[in-house]
């Protein structure tokens, strides 16, 4: 048996199971999935050797569109994996196309089982041979790559994916928006992961963290002497992006007074550490994110529209979670797979009446609030079946008030809210409400619920 693992991705179930017992005995592991959407999400969680992959996955479509879009996306994501094409017989034209966009090979449909695997050794062992010569290249160290984001995959993301790929191989700003926990920095961090300054770390600054006492030894850096405690000589963030990416998280919190210097060191591309008069250029790629309304804030003099324009050049919105409901599955996939593998509980699965509590959430917090709801069940399960009354959300949305509210009537609502999420089940409305059932029927009664 050959150590490694091999990622089968075909929307033809007995197609899965038929490699998957040709290969068992052949590798250490075989994954297999009929949605091309779980392609990311598989080689985020786990090191995988090589792909067998379909060219199409929706029925009566025959162009092979969809195998190409999923090549492209695996290339981007995991330079250097090899990728072996499944195609349908008669479609060698189809198959070439696919060996031109990047596959090692293809495979028709039925295949030879004896040839298909000495197609998957060959590759396999090219594919070590050119990492074995990368690495002498470089001194045998091969620097770490990040994972690809998890983008979902309803109509509104891969579009959003499509502007992705075509920015990230230009030096244009970028300002991402979207509310908190939309993944704004996993987002800046995918664009510079396909950008052509990827060989170098991205710098991130959260401008909101940083007070106007320092804001100018932070981002353009000091001379020894400069201050108090300037004890050495420090480069800024912007010399340390010199060449890569420089990331400016919750730039709407930056203060007016401090836009102008920043405006300053983007329109000259150089900047002047504190103590000193030598002018220093610095090669950067800005992107910038923010959960406000920097229109509105230029409108109320909050924001310097010159600044505006100038980190705007391209403006990619990432929609709330639940705008796009369609995506929560993948998600929850993900952190599932994610969780269990870190805290060693294999096997967990999600109950149906948990995963429609789920997907009928409206997550406030977002992906960042999925995340840790997930996180929280696969610690707190007390069985291998994630149920509803393991999941720990708000009982209901943010309540905005015009007036002081009425204490009483926002805990009826709660109470309503919880019973409502949990399916009229009292014990686990209790349990998410934090208090006993008994105490629930005295509220219940009290209420006239």
């Amino acid at each position: 048996m050959q150590t490694g693992t091999v990622l089968i991705v075909d929307d033809n179930k007995s197609v899965l199971t038929s490699l998957e017992l040709l290969l068992e005995d052949e590798f250490e592991r075989i994954e297999t999935t009929s949605n091309p959407n779980r392609i990311l999400s598989v080689l985020d969680t786990m090191p995988v050797d090589l792909v067998i992959l379909d060219m199409n996955f929706s029925a009566g479509v025959n162009t092979g569109n969809e195998g190409l879009f999923w090549l492209r996306r695996i290339q981007e994501i995991a330079p250097g994996l090899p990728v072996i094409m499944l195609t349908a017989y008669g479609d060698v034209e189809l198959a070439v196309k696919a060996l031109k966009s990047g596959a090692v090979d293809f495979v028709l449909k039925p295949w030879d089982n004896d040839v298909l695997l000495e197609k998957i050794h060959t590759a396999l062992q090219a594919a070590e041979e050119e990492r074995m010569k990368q690495n002498a290249g470089k001194g045998g160290i091969t620097p770490p790559s990040e994972p690809a984001m998890i983008i979902g995959h309803s109509p509104v993301m891969m579009k959003l994916i499509k502007i992705v790929t075509k920015v990230a191989k230009t030096d244009a700003n970028v300002l991402i928006t979207g509310e908190n926990g939309t993944g704004k920095e996993m987002l800046a961090r995918e664009i510079h992961r396909l950008s052509l300054r990827s060989r170098r770390e991205m710098i991130n600054v959260d401008m909101g963290a940083v007070s106007e006492s320092l804001f100018e030894s932070e981002l353009f850096g000091h001379e020894k002497g400069a201050f108090t405690d300037a004890r050495e000589s420090r480069p800024g963030k912007f010399e340390a992006a010199s060449g890569s990416t420089l990331f400016l998280d919750e730039i709407g919190n930056l203060p007016v007074g401090l836009q102008a210097k920043l405006l300053a060191a983007l329109q000259n591309r150089e900047v002047t550490r504190l103590g000193s008069n030598r002018k220093i250029p610095v090669d950067i790629r800005l992107i910038a994110a923010t959960n406000r309304n920097l229109p509105e804030m230029v409108g109320q003099s909050l924001f310097r529209e010159d600044l505006f324009y100038r980190i705007n050049t391209i403006q990619i919105e990432i929609p709330p979670l639940r705008n796009r409901r369609e995506d929560i599955p993948l998600f929850i996939d993900y952190f599932l797979k994610k969780y269990t593998t870190q805290y060693k509980q294999t096997g967990m699965t999600i109950h149906p009446q948990a995963m429609n509590k789920l997907e009928r959430y409206d997550w406030p917090g977002n992906i960042r609030e999925l995340q840790h709801t997930i996180e929280k069940a696969v610690i707190l399960a007390e069985k291998n079946v994630i149920r509803a009354t393991d999941l720990f959300i708000r009982p209901g949305k943010t309540v905005s008030f015009t007036e002081a509210p009425n204490l009483g009537e926002v805990e009826r609502k709660t109470i309503e809210a919880a019973i409502t999420q949990n399916d009229g089940n009292l014990t686990a409305a209790a349990e998410q409400l934090g208090v006993s059932r008994q105490t629930l029927y005295n509220k219940l009664k009290r209420f006239n619920l």
